[in-house]
C-alpha cells in the first residue's frame, strides 16, 4: 500500500505569511505551480496559498496589491502526514476539488502531492503491471 511519502515531491517551494501578495503570485507563476504552502521559519505549516485564493485580485488589484500572503491564504490547510495512505490523499483531492496538498511530518512541511504526482504514479503502476505481465507471458511461452 502506497503512502504519501512514496510519491510526494520533496523539492518544494514554500512562502512566509508576511510576503507581499504580488511576490507570491510571481513565485507561483515563475515556478509553474498552482499553490504554495505557507510556513514559519522552521517549516511549520500555517496554511496554503492557491491560485483560487488570489483570483479576486483580477478586479480588485488596485485596492489590494499592498496586502500580504496572510490576507489571502487558506487556513488551516488540508494536509496529510507522510505515513498516511495515498488512497486517502486521492479521495481528498477528488472530493474537495483541490489540486495539491502539503505533506507533513510532525506538523512540518516535508513535501507536496499534486494531482499530477498521482497521475504519474498511476502510469508507473500500469507500466510495472505491463512489464510483469509481459515477463510472465514470455516465461510461459518458453
Amino acid at each position: 500500500m502506497y503512502e504519501a511519502k512514496d510519491i510526494m515531491t520533496k523539492e518544494i517551494v514554500c512562502i512566509k505569511k508576511d510576503v507581499p501578495i504580488i511576490e507570491a503570485i510571481k513565485l507561483m507563476a515563475n515556478n509553474n505551480i498552482t499553490g504554495i504552502p505557507v510556513v514559519e521559519d522552521d517549516m511549520t505549516l500555517l496554511g496554503i496559498l492557491s491560485e483560487q485564493d488570489v483570483l479576486r485580485l483580477f478586479h480588485t488589484y488596485e485596492d489590494e496589491m499592498d496586502r500580504t500572503v496572510t490576507d489571502f491564504m487558506t487556513q488551516p490547510a488540508i494536509h496529510f502526514e507522510e505515513n498516511e495512505r495515498l488512497l486517502d490523499v486521492c479521495y481528498c483531492l477528488r472530493d474537495n476539488s483541490i489540486r495539491r496538498v502539503p505533506v507533513t511530518s510532525n506538523g512540518k512541511v516535508v513535501g507536496v502531492i499534486s494531482r499530477s504526482d498521482i497521475l504519474k504514479c498511476i502510469l508507473q503502476l500500469c507500466e510495472d503491471n505491463t512489464i510483469s505481465t509481459t515477463s510472465v507471458a514470455n516465461k510461459t511461452e518458453q
